[in-house]
């Protein structure tokens, strides 16, 4: 059994959306990073996305025992295209019945020159499949962003995107998900604060 412990990148103080943008993470609670560190499994493979939020919060999660592996693009946060970098209002403003679909309805819809729920999910489910496969019964610790947690989230418990969604993960929190092969799959934690 694989076992993915995925975990939210440090938090980045932003107001806006913050999909594919590359803003940097707040790692100053280093209380909060050494709770989590010694929750995490000590021999484990790290994967990060290749966002500096994710890079940088897995570079102060890593321990002694646990492998790098390199950082992997796909595991980044849900492009929100031309929503990336503003404010909420601004967006609801825009696009008021869009920016309401897309989070009432999450699926198909995109935000423009975005990419939709589904391409989000599709895309970090090859991920989590090739390194599942690459990595049979070892627990690897994933640093990346809500909406990919959320994917994950939505996968092993079986539930909607939109029942997904409802769920709160919290930055530096540790989501724990159980991989027995092929679609098997078994939720043991979301957004697990030590």
């Amino acid at each position: 059994m694989t076992v993915w412990h995925w975990v939210r990148h440090g938090p980045t103080h932003e107001k806006s959306f913050v999909g594919w943008r590359d803003v940097p993470a707040d790692l100053s609670d280093i209380t909060m990073i050494e709770r989590v560190r010694g929750h995490l499994p000590q021999k484990a493979v790290m994967v990060s996305s290749d966002l500096i939020r994710s890079v940088a919060t897995a570079d102060a999660l890593t321990g002694l025992a646990h492998t790098r592996l390199p950082h992997e693009k796909d595991l980044r946060e849900i492009d929100f295209g031309v929503w990336d970098g503003m404010r909420f209002d601004a967006v609801a403003a825009r696009d008021p019945e869009l920016s309401r679909a897309f989070w009432e309805k999450p699926g198909d819809i995109a935000a423009p020159d975005g990419e939709s729920w589904n391409q989000t999910a599709a895309r970090v489910d090859r991920v989590v499949d090739r390194l599942s496969a690459a990595h049979p019964d070892t627990h690897i610790i994933a640093v990346a962003h809500f909406g990919v947690i959320l994917t994950q989230v939505q996968r092993a418990s079986g539930v909607s995107a939109y029942e997904a969604m409802s769920h709160k993960i919290d930055n530096i929190s540790v989501t724990t998900l159980h991989h027995a092969g092929g679609e098997q799959w078994r939720v043991e934690q979301i957004n697990h604060l030590p």
